[in-house]
């Protein structure tokens, strides 16, 4: 059964919708190579973790919606061969038409099929893994099962993070948590919930993370600087959340 694919503006923002009033993806038109949704944002906290400027060398992203986090990997990290796994032909067909998604070529290319089933079957290894796939009823099926994390960690890099969107109003949302931190034997963090109720967690491999919050900061600022992409907001909420032990952010 086909997705049914609904597009809206409001305010200078298009909006992707499949059959509901959920929103699956936007882009401010006069902006489109901004990250208009706050989740989105966070998703890239990564770029804060690593050495933005070297950092990743190649990402997979499931789910493409908008195209948000491609547009934006595709312009601000011109290092990164980025792989799309996107389950349904018809969204890709919508984010050609409406959401700008930048023409396949030698660093950027799109799979047609099942997320967790490339996760499960792929030898390659990435440096950043984004998740962010959901039908339009707002699951994520086999994209948020213990299986896939294990195997999301196995195709990371010595660099590598996973970076995955959950949907925190649902009532499953803590048991996604958990199902991540044990894939990922604790090396997990779930930043505290965006306004839209979304919330987005981490997971590391590799050598760990310890970064402290002043050092936090001025990659915020220098992120900013070089992309637009403002983290700011986020350092605070996770101060505010006390989600840095010792003023550090560990993982």
């Amino acid at each position: 059964m086909s997705t049914p694919i609904d597009i809206s503006e409001d305010c200078g923002v298009r909006y992707l919708h499949f059959g509901s009033e959920w929103i699956q993806g936007a882009m401010r038109i006069r902006r489109p190579h901004a990250l208009e949704l706050a989740y989105t944002r966070e998703m890239m906290a990564g770029l804060l973790l690593r050495d933005a400027e070297a950092w990743p060398r190649n990402a997979l992203v499931i789910g493409l919606g908008a195209a948000s986090l491609v547009r934006f990997v595709h312009r601000h990290c011109p290092q990164t061969r980025i792989q799309v796994v996107e389950i349904e032909p018809q969204v890709v067909a919508a984010a050609r038409q409406f959401f700008r998604l930048p023409p396949e070529d030698a660093r950027f290319s799109i799979h047609i099929g099942d997320g967790a089933r490339y996760v499960m079957e792929t030898d390659n290894r990435f440096d950043l893994i984004l998740v962010d796939g959901f039908d339009r009823h707002a699951r994520a099926g086999a994209l948020d099962t213990a299986p896939f994390y294990t195997a999301a960690r196995a195709r990371l890099s010595d660099a590598g993070l996973m970076s995955t969107n959950l949907f925190g109003r649902s009532r499953g949302f803590r048991a996604s948590v958990e199902r991540i931190i044990d894939a990922f034997e604790n090396r997990a963090i779930a930043f505290p919930s965006c306004d839209s109720g979304n919330v987005v967690a981490f997971g590391a491999q590799g050598e760990e993370i310890a970064v402290p919050v002043t050092e936090l900061r001025e990659r915020a600022r220098a992120l900013k600087d070089r992309t637009g992409l403002d983290l700011g907001p986020t350092v605070a909420r996770l101060e505010q959340a006390g989600s840095l032990p010792g003023g550090r952010l560990i993982l």
